[in-house]
Formats: structure tokens, C-alpha cells, sequence
């Protein structure tokens, strides 16, 4: 009777072991889908921003607000949808450890893409380098006011809402800490 409780035991602890790890993408890349002309491939990444070709499956990514189910193999996976112009695309993954979030600029040019990673640091220090600029010199207000609105009109005709703007700045803001 010990004996057969003794295996019970030690089968229940192996199968509780022997579960592999779930795949998680902490880290992605954007680039441009070299099969495809006008569309993007989202890369999982490790830290060190090598290709984790280990990720395979279906995973949700939410690209600008809109959730997709992207299939991933060897580490790429295709996003479907035509770049029509130069715009920022703000690229989210939820998993189990958290949210990660990166916004690329993609300069689109008559034959490919170009994705172009853009900070959340960035996104913070040139509204507030013009408040600083037009606070220090109250000549240059009324051109530190200009600047900015030139930067808020650039950033909405090329699709980078209010609302995206900060939910980059705090998910960089959360991932920092």
C-alpha cells in the first residue's frame, strides 16, 4: 500500500514538472515584409533584439487600436494589412507578464517601408524642450507655440492620436520602473 502511494506520488510530481515553459514575446521588431510591398512583418524578439525563432503559434497583437490574431513561425509573423502613406503604427502585446507596447514611424517610400522606432523619451522631450525654450526666452514663445503645433499636426495627419501619444509615454513610463 506504501508503495503504490509512494508512485502515485512521485507520478503526480513528474506530470506536475513536465509541462513546458509557455512562450512569451516580451520584445518585438518591426520590419518590412520582404515577400509582400506595401506590408509589415512583426518579429519576436529577445532583449538583445535577435529573432526568437523558437515563437510559434497564434498570438493577439492590438496594431493602432485594432486587435489581430497574427500567426507566427520561426519568430515572424505577417501583418495583412497595405500601408496606404508614411504613418506611425503603435504595436501592443498583453500577455501574462504585462503589456508591451513600441510605436515605429513607417516612411513609406515609392518601392518599400521604412520602419523607424520613435522613443517614448522622444515623445517627451520635444513638447517639453519648447516649453522650456519659449519659458527661458519670452521672445521665442510665440515660435516655441508654432513648433509645437507644427509637432501636434504632423503627429495626427500621420495617424499618432492624442490618446496613442500617451498610452506610449506611460507604457515607456511602466516599463522603466
Amino acid at each position: 500500500m506504501k508503495l503504490k502511494f509512494l508512485l502515485t506520488a512521485l507520478l503526480l510530481l513528474t506530470i506536475r514538472f513536465s509541462y513546458a515553459d509557455a512562450i512569451v514575446i516580451k520584445h518585438f521588431i518591426v520590419k518590412a515584409n520582404p515577400f509582400a510591398k506595401d506590408e509589415i512583418a512583426i518579429l519576436a524578439a529577445d532583449s538583445t533584439n535577435e529573432i526568437n525563432e523558437q515563437v510559434s503559434g497564434n498570438f493577439i497583437f492590438t496594431v493602432n487600436g485594432f486587435e489581430d490574431t497574427l500567426k507566427f513561425e520561426k519568430g515572424t509573423a505577417f501583418y495583412r494589412h497595405k500601408i496606404a502613406k508614411s504613418s506611425f503604427v503603435y504595436v501592443k502585446h498583453h500577455n501574462d507578464e504585462g503589456t508591451f507596447g513600441t510605436l515605429y514611424y513607417l516612411y513609406k517610400s515609392s518601392n518599400d517601408i521604412v520602419p523607424v522606432h520613435i522613443s517614448w523619451v522622444w515623445l517627451l522631450a520635444i513638447p517639453a524642450a519648447l516649453v522650456i525654450l519659449g519659458y527661458l526666452f519670452k521672445r521665442f514663445i510665440i515660435i516655441a507655440v508654432i513648433l509645437f503645433l507644427i509637432f501636434m499636426y504632423f503627429n495626427h495627419s500621420n495617424g499618432l492620436s492624442m490618446p496613442t501619444f500617451f498610452e506610449s509615454v506611460l507604457d515607456g513610463l511602466k516599463n522603466m520602473f
